[in-house]
């Protein structure tokens, strides 16, 4: 995408997060799930898509976020706002001191090793969750009441979660510009070379990961209210569900370039809610064929298929994310 659209195109889809849950009021449980994946999918893509490690284990940190904040609020006392605001943030700090020590020893990995190292971890925490009784053990945990009717609560949670994707772009968007960006870039595409040119490659890798714990902390702890639920296994850390989904959406429309995620994000939610309902019964079978298909005829996803169809339309790449 050339970069005198993205103006245009950030426009747009800012208008389109204002106006969507007045324009389809009945849908709007949908458009905050919508814009919670896009975070997902961005937040995989620091390390997937950015640094070239990919992670199966970044559902341990949306798990810990949301068990953390509805912990928080039933425990503090606090009104339902305050509370919220505070298990995120708590939430969002116990995800990102967990990527520090975590990463400190697994970011050691690379390639395969690490990818399977970080299998484990969101099992391993749902397995610790289902037996641990102060987090409710096998039978979850219900935070509180949202204090207003339920179609108030869905519009609040669909601009929470807007909100947060375009900060997270935004700040994304200028990260990559950077040195920080620079330094993944050159992680991802020859490690070696880089540790040799003197970069603190391990500092990078373990920062990014942090970051992007942080903000799936946030994404737990205000998954966990709008669900009205936390199960250890199928909400907080499922990982055959949204632990796959956030690296099938930034493959779907691009790792390593910043508007991949979204459009990947899009696209597969939006395919995922027509499946559920015309395919009900066959939705995942329908979905895993889909999956299939993008995975050989577009390996590179959406983007990278595109700017290889039509190289005309898209300007040299200048530095790290531009090529978004």
């Amino acid at each position: 995408m050339t970069l005198r659209r993205q103006p245009l195109l950030m426009l747009a889809v800012a208008a389109a997060g204002v106006a969507l849950p007045f324009v389809i009021p009945d849908y709007r449980a949908q458009i905050a799930m919508l814009w919670a994946l896009v975070i997902m999918a961005q937040t995989w893509d620091i390390t997937g898509g950015q640094t070239g490690y990919n992670s199966f284990g970044n559902i341990l940190f949306f798990g810990v976020g949301m068990y953390a904040s509805v912990v928080v609020q039933r425990d503090v006392g606090l009104d339902y706002f305050p509370g919220l605001v505070l298990g995120m943030v708590v939430g969002a700090g116990i995800a990102a001191a967990l990527a520090v020590l975590l990463g400190s020893m697994i970011l050691r990995m690379r390639g395969h090793y690490f990818a399977i190292a970080t299998l484990g971890l969101g099992i391993a925490a749902g397995e610790i969750a289902g037996g641990w009784d102060y987090l409710g053990a096998g039978s979850g945990l219900s935070p509180p009441l949202f204090p207003a009717p339920p179609g108030t609560a869905n519009l609040f949670f669909a601009y929470l979660f807007f909100g947060l994707a375009a900060l997270v772009f935004v700040l994304l968007a200028a990260l990559y510009r950077t040195r920080f960006g620079l330094a993944l870039n050159a992680i991802r595409d020859n490690e070696d070379k880089a540790e040799a040119m003197g970069l603190h490659t391990g500092v990078y890798k373990v920062t990014a990961w942090t970051m992007a714990a942080f903000v799936l902390g946030l994404v737990g702890g205000a998954m966990g209210n709008m669900l009205g639920f936390v199960d250890p296994r199928d909400t907080a850390f499922a990982g055959a569900t949204f632990g796959v989904w956030m690296v099938l959406m930034a493959i779907l429309g691009g790792k390593g370039t910043l508007w991949g995620p979204v459009l990947g994000a899009v696209i597969f939610h939006i395919t995922q809610e027509l499946l559920w309902t015309h395919l009900l019964g066959w939705q995942r079978v329908a979905l895993g064929v889909i999956i299939v298909g993008i995975v050989v005829f577009f390996p590179q996803g959406i983007l990278g298929w595109a700017r290889t169809r039509w190289p005309a339309r898209h300007e040299p790449r200048e530095q790290g994310s531009e090529r978004a």
